[in-house]
């Protein structure tokens, strides 16, 4: 049988025999092989579960290495940055020792540039301790001490200052510690060398950095320049001052002479020719009196001392007598004055006329100086009262030279004067302009200026004033028959103020000079002495004194006369004076005077009678410039033969005053 192709069955028994031949020996080689296949199994088994544990602990050591070394990595990090940080703190400590020596090396420049300007300082400096001992001070201590400053440490005011000045200096220093506030005083003090110094200290607390106060500092400052320089001014401003009052007695008296023996003459039959001299000379003096007047009030401007006097004023007739003054003038230029006055106008202000007049005469006067043709013109004004009072407007415009714009804001500056494009020279003064703004303003008031190049000028000025009803009355005399002395050494001065007293139906003795006027106050008893105050021996002060020392006067009043705008009322009080009346002398100035000392007394001597009044021929004046008011004032005061007489005083005495002016 066959199996297949190729295949017998002796092959497939052969091959069964041999199989069971050699079975059992292959079953035990296999069932050994499987033993130890198995016992290899076991121990790969044992080895892989050693290699297991040993992996799992090479897992658990190498996570415990990472750990060290993440450990040891941190602690890298933490050792380069605490070295980091100790080399930043190295760093830092080494920069702060080095600025630690610049601010100390600093702080040495400092302290020795201190001392340096301390003791280079020219003023005084020192500082005392809370128990009032020296602990430093500069060179000038030294110098005035006389000791080093390590001799000064330790010692107190009493151990070096003189008693009395140490009693000051402790005083002062004891105000300071007691208030805790600066102090300043002035103080003399003598140096080592002898020479006195005037200082001015101020001393002051000091205290630490927390507050805690160490003593006080003193400074001094040596001002004895600026004393002397105070004292030099004080000296210049009362060499000014006698110097105006001099120049107030010396020009005032010839000069008001002139201006009444001129306004008489005026009123005398004259030609043309000589009516035209007399009133030059009229003009000129009113002219020179205002620059006067300027100059006075500059003065007081300069020491605060101008005050106004209010006086009961006809706006009308103030202004009717600018105008007749300011028309002189402008004749002699050939230019015509035109007066405006708009109605309604108060009939009666009450203001500082003499103000008043200054500030509208240096604004006339400007006007007709700077104008060469045409006319000058003043308008006056006023609104309706409002509570008494009313704002009264003065224009002043003129066809002059007119002020450039550029000028304009300057004109009211003290001393200055127009430069004009015509190269016209400026005359005056130049403080005219000035002291009306500050009178303007001293009146509440207001002044302007508006001005064309080559057409002229306008002025505006606005003064609040307050009307007044009062009528303007004359103070009738209630006194006659007093023994009264004359003191004035100027001869028409005498023969004026006689004439006055005498038609008053007074007594009158006169003296010339301060001690005729003690011989006659010792002589005789009189019920009152007018009293020059300027003199040829001797001052009125001087007289005064010496009746005063006498007992002369114990029930004698003295009345100053004086031409002196400087001092006031109250100065003459205290100079032993009662009272004291301005020059020129006026009626109702006497008048006034004598029924405030005497309207009260009875007076036993007969008062002479008066003789009959004498008219003025008034066909004989020349009508077109007659001041009829104040020559009758003249002729009721002191007759028509003393004003003849006047006049002829005036003719005898004027090359001595034209010399003067």
């Amino acid at each position: 049988m066959s199996l297949g192709s190729g295949v017998q069955p002796d092959d497939f028994i052969s091959a069964v025999i041999l199989t069971m031949l050699s079975a059992p020996w292959v079953l035990y080689f296999f069932s050994e092989l499987v033993k130890q296949l198995e016992h290899s199994r076991t121990n790969l088994k044992e080895v892989v579960s050693q290699l297991e544990h040993l992996r799992e602990e090479d897992v658990f050591l190498n996570r415990e290495l990472q750990n060290n070394i993440r450990q040891l990595n941190h602690e890298i990090e933490q050792r380069k940055h605490a070295q980091e940080e100790r080399e930043t703190v190295f760093k830092e400590l080494e920069k702060e020792i080095q600025d630690k020596s610049e601010k100390e090396a600093q702080a040495r420049r400092l302290s020795t540039l201190l001392r340096s300007i301390i003791d280079a300082s020219p003023d005084l400096i020192y500082y005392r301790n809370e128990e009032g001992r020296f602990a430093g001070c500069n060179r000038v201590a030294e110098q005035l001490t006389g000791m080093s400053e390590r001799e000064l440490l330790g010692l107190t005011p009493h151990d070096v200052y003189e008693e009395e000045l140490a009693r000051q200096v402790v005083a002062s220093d004891h105000e300071v510690l007691e208030t805790n506030a600066s102090i300043t005083d002035e103080l003399w003090l003598r140096f080592a060398d002898g020479r006195r110094r005037f200082f001015e200290m101020r001393r002051v607390p000091f205290f630490d950095h927390e507050g805690n106060r160490l003593g006080l500092l003193a400074f001094g400052r040596d001002m004895t320049e600026r004393k002397q320089a105070e004292s030099a001014a004080a000296k210049a401003s009362t060499d000014k001052t006698r110097f105006i009052a001099t120049i107030s007695h010396e020009l005032r008296t010839p000069l008001n002479g002139i201006v009444g023996l001129s306004r008489m003459l005026r009123d005398t039959e004259l030609n043309e020719e000589q009516w035209s001299w007399v009133s030059t000379i009229y003009a000129s003096a009113i002219t020179l009196g205002n620059i006067f007047n300027d100059i006075i009030d500059l003065d007081k401007l300069d020491r605060d001392k101008l005050e106004l006097s209010l006086k009961t004023v006809s706006l009308r007739d103030f202004t009717d007598e600018l105008s007749s003054i300011i028309r002189l003038l402008a004749k002699d230029k050939s230019l015509e004055l035109i007066t405006n006055i708009v109605e309604p106008l108060p009939k009666q202000v009450e203001v500082d006329g003499t103000r008043l007049r200054q500030i509208l005469w240096n604004i006339l006067f400007n006007a007709v100086k700077f104008t060469q043709k045409g006319h000058v013109s003043l308008t006056v004004s006023a609104t309706r009262p409002d509570n008494d009072i009313s704002l009264v407007t003065y224009v002043i415009e003129d066809t002059g030279v007119g002020i450039p714009d550029s000028e304009i804001d300057k004109i009211f500056a003290m001393y200055y004067q127009v430069d004009h494009p015509d190269h016209q020279s400026a005359t005056g003064t130049g403080i005219g302009l000035a002291i009306c703004k500050q009178m303007v303003d001293l009146m509440h008031g207001d002044i302007r200026v508006e001005s064309e190049q080559g057409k002229g000028t306008r002025f505006i000025v606005e003064l609040p004033l307050q009307v007044s009803s009062r009528p303007m009355q004359v103070a009738q005399l209630q006194v006659t028959g007093l023994n009264i002395l004359l003191v004035e050494d100027i001869e028409l001065n005498v023969m004026v103020a006689k004439a006055l007293l005498e038609k008053l139906g007074q007594h009158v003795d006169v003296a010339m000079t301060g001690q005729e006027a003690i011989d006659k106050a010792r002589e005789t008893t009189y019920d009152l002495i007018l009293l020059d105050i300027q003199l040829p021996d001797m001052t009125g002060f001087d007289v005064a004194a010496t009746l005063h020392e006498e007992d002369l006067v114990m029930q004698t009043p003295i009345v100053a006369l004086t031409a002196n705008v400087i001092k006031k009322r109250e100065e003459y009080l205290q100079n032993g004076m009662d009272d004291v009346i301005a020059k020129p002398v006026k009626k109702s100035r006497v008048v006034e005077v004598l029924n405030m000392l005497f309207a009260e007394s009875e007076v036993d001597q007969p008062a002479p009678e008066a003789p009959p009044r004498k008219k003025v021929d008034s066909s004989k004046l020349l009508t077109n410039i007659l001041d009829m008011e104040l020559l009758q004032m003249l002729v009721d005061t002191i007759g028509e033969d003393m004003v003849r007489a006047s006049v002829k005083v005036f003719h005898e005495k004027m090359p001595e005053y034209m010399e003067i002016l």
